[in-house]
């Protein structure tokens, strides 16, 4: 039985773990691990370089150039995720409706190229999240979450999470807010605190994020973390983002300009929603005002007409204008 320190405890260490600590003690990561099917086909990543930077020419060299194959190991697991199709997990989407009871869609994509996995969930997220206002002879695309703010945090989930579980990402979308979870917390070398700050950037995979950088679609040095608070900057409800042992989550709100509100008002009006009526008792255990100050500021932001106030007692609900 093998085991490790941890802080003051010795816990014991499971298989995947051990494996894990051993690549980490000869500075490999699994990325770089000789991929287990050599026979790969890259027309997507192809594509995308013919597209996006105009390279014509694509061959062996090309995959040495981005540390996707050597002659000694063949193709690495970087390359496994960049093939056309692959055994590797991928990402989950699920559309809820009114909660979590009511599913309206559910799609799965997997064993596809990660490049693949990241377009087809935009085309997903488009279909909801955006929609077109005509403005007499001009058409206008209305966001109600950030285009730009998705793709960094699938961008960041991509790149981030760890290929060595068979688990997928999972997108819950609903309609004030998408959730993106990753599987595995942060890599070594980095804590919470410069994770969330921007600070610092360990990548655990590398490789994966130098593709996904000469794209342009992520910027090489940056968690993607920082971005996204630059785009919710001026928005009532930011994005939240947690970190646990073994995943990362994202939280993107509904985007609705600062309306004027106060920090305390902020706190409330994240917990509400804009197409369902919630009452005190269901708002309450997420916020530490008590129920006196909360009312208060839920008839200060129903003035600014920030928010609807229907019914009395008991009954009173609340709901987003």
């Amino acid at each position: 039985m093998l085991y490790k320190r941890n802080d003051t405890a010795t816990i014991e260490v499971d298989t995947l773990e051990f494996s894990r600590l051993v690549l980490e003690g000869k500075n490999i990561r699994f990325e770089e691990l000789s991929c287990k099917d050599q026979e790969l086909s890259f027309n997507i990543l192809q594509s995308k370089l013919k597209e996006n930077i105009q390279i014509e020419t694509f061959n062996k060299d090309t995959l040495k150039t981005l540390n996707l194959y050597d002659d000694v190991n063949g193709f690495n697991n970087a390359a496994g995720l960049l093939t056309d199709k692959n055994h590797f997990p991928g990402l989950d989407i699920v559309k809820f409706g009114e909660d979590i009871s009511i599913i309206q869609k559910r799609i799965t994509f997997e064993n596809t190229s990660v490049l693949d996995i990241y377009e087809k969930a935009l085309s997903v997220f488009r279909d909801y999240y955006q929609y077109e206002v005509i403005q007499g002879a001009d058409r206008k695309r209305v966001e109600k979450i950030p285009e730009a703010s998705f793709r960094e945090a699938i961008a960041n989930a991509l790149i981030h999470r760890v290929w060595d579980v068979d688990s997928q990402i999972r997108v819950s979308m609903f309609d004030d807010r998408i959730e993106v979870v990753s599987p595995g917390g942060l890599p070594s070398g980095i804590t919470e605190d410069e994770y969330l700050s921007g600070k610092l950037s360990v990548l655990r995979n590398r490789n994966l994020a130098n593709v996904f950088y000469r794209l342009g679609f992520v910027e090489i040095f940056g968690t993607g973390i920082t971005r996204i608070k630059q785009i919710y900057s001026e928005a009532s409800v930011k994005p939240s983002f947690e970190v646990s042992e073994n995943a990362t989550q994202i939280v993107l709100p509904i985007y609705e300009e600062n309306a004027n509100l106060t920090e305390d008002e902020k706190v409330v009006y994240k917990f509400l929603s804009k197409n369902i009526m919630k009452s005190m008792s269901e708002i309450a255990p997420y916020i530490s005002f008590g129920k006196s100050k909360t009312t208060k500021l839920l008839k200060d932001m129903e003035q600014k007409g920030v928010i609807t106030i229907e019914g009395k007692g008991k009954g009173t609900k609340y709901r987003i204008k």
